[in-house]
């Protein structure tokens, strides 16, 4: 008989998960321009859409499906999850040794981590992207960027990254933050800059749908990373933990070097901080302490400050929503930082950090499935980029009119405030 316990803890973690892309619409959209909010939303709410029909057509076949004994792919046995009722209703006879809850919610609670990782990337092309050549991107992506990488990070024991490397990541450092951001930079250098770019100013247009949003995420999260667990026990409960420390001291963190650098503490700044903590603590949630989650909060945030105040601007590049400098450069930290404080009674390898075992194996490991998962995304990013460009007739951007009317009005026929007496 399962255990109806753990099995409602995942049922909560994966509404909790989903609860999470719409949250993200709100980020986006309130530090989006006032004249392209519907357009950012819609990108992020869209994606429930894409995601949800994908994932179940071929996605979970890719990322999970097969014995688990190729690096790189899980199966085509699992397409359109024909199988998934069958095989619930077998378990339910005759319940698989060690199993807990019923396998059919890892399908929608792994949906659930694809909608959001496909949600971030459109924070990159905010702004200038074609609505149609961002959504033909994220159904190309999913089965050859997400799954694969999923795969190659969860996959099993002949995964190349979770298995053959040695890397860890408990809820998708590398899976969610690092291909997420990755992948935007990469449509970003595709794309190129917004009309007015490094003379414009772009300051949110909402700052309480940001407060909003972060909210969502912050909540969300938490199934995020204590589901990861998949069961309701010690190891949840400390990933829950960690998660909250992880934030507070992002958020801390970020104020700080903010009152530092700009002479005062902003909301839009204090959210920013709560993300990059939680997006730090997201390989490490499983592994470490609780003082440890707050030292990669406080660590994380300032990194992803300079990256997205200091190196952005020096490099040129037009991360509109930085997912970049939040996600990638969040989830490469907390990569790193795991490989030092990993508890090694939590591991999953033969390895514990470095901080307690003065062994720098995991370290290296850490690196090593970043470097991996950076080269992977990067290559493949490219490529899709490429053939969307090519099926759009060369050009992945709307057209200067559009871009300087705004695409809610020009893409979407929709005003998020229309002025009533004709003004806006």
């Amino acid at each position: 008989m399962y255990d109806t316990g753990s099995t409602a803890f995942m049922i909560v973690c994966t509404m909790l998960v989903l609860l999470m892309t719409p949250g993200l619409a709100f980020f986006y959209g309130g530090l989006s321009r006032r004249k392209n909010v519907v357009n950012t939303m819609i990108m992020v709410m869209s994606i429930i859409g894409i995601v949800g029909v994908t994932w179940v057509v071929c996605g979970w076949s890719f990322a999970y499906g097969g014995n688990g004994s190729l690096p790189f792919f899980g199966g085509f046995d699992q397409l359109g999850c024909f199988s998934a009722t069958g095989d619930m209703l077998a378990q339910a006879a005759d319940v698989p040794e060690g199993a807990v809850y019923p396998g059919i919610v890892d399908i929608c609670f792994q949906m659930a981590f694809c909608m959001i990782t496909c949600a971030i990337i459109t924070g990159a092309v905010a702004g200038r992207m074609k609505f149609g050549a961002v959504a033909l991107f994220i159904v190309l992506w999913i089965p050859l960027v997400y799954a694969p990488l999923a795969h190659m990070v969860w996959g099993g024991e002949g995964s190349l990254i979770g298995s053959m490397i040695g890397a860890l990541d408990f809820a998708g450092g590398d899976v969610v933050h690092i291909s997420s951001g990755v992948t935007g930079l990469v449509l970003c250098v595709l794309l190129g800059g917004r009309r007015g770019f490094g003379l414009v100013s772009y300051r949110p247009h909402n700052v309480p749908f940001v407060a909003l949003g972060a909210a969502l995420l912050w909540f969300g999260w938490f199934g995020f990373n204590a589901g990861s667990q998949f069961a309701a026990d010690g190891t949840a409960a400390l990933a829950l933990l960690n998660t909250v420390a992880a934030s507070a001291a992002g958020m801390l963190s970020w104020m700080l070097v903010e009152r530092l650098r700009v002479g005062k503490p902003t909301l839009v700044g204090a959210c920013t901080g709560l993300v990059a903590g939680l997006v730090g603590i997201t390989p490490a949630a499983g592994f470490v302490e609780p003082w440890a989650a707050i030292v990669i909060g406080f660590v994380t945030a300032p990194c992803c400050f300079i990256a997205i105040s200091v190196v952005k601007r020096k490099i040129g590049y037009d991360d509109a929503l930085d997912a970049f400098g939040c996600h990638s450069v969040g989830g490469v930290v907390g990569g790193l930082l795991t490989g030092v404080f990993c508890v090694p009674e939590l591991s999953w390898t033969d390895f514990g950090g470095l901080v307690y075992t003065g062994n720098a194996s995991l370290l290296a490991s850490q690196a090593l499935g970043i470097v991996v998962t950076l080269a992977f995304v990067v290559a493949c990013g490219l490529i899709i980029g490429f053939v969307v460009k090519a099926v759009f007739r060369g050009s992945l951007r709307v057209s200067e009119q559009d871009e300087a009317r705004g695409l809610d009005v020009a893409t979407h026929g929709e005003s998020a405030y229309p002025a009533y007496l004709g003004l806006d």
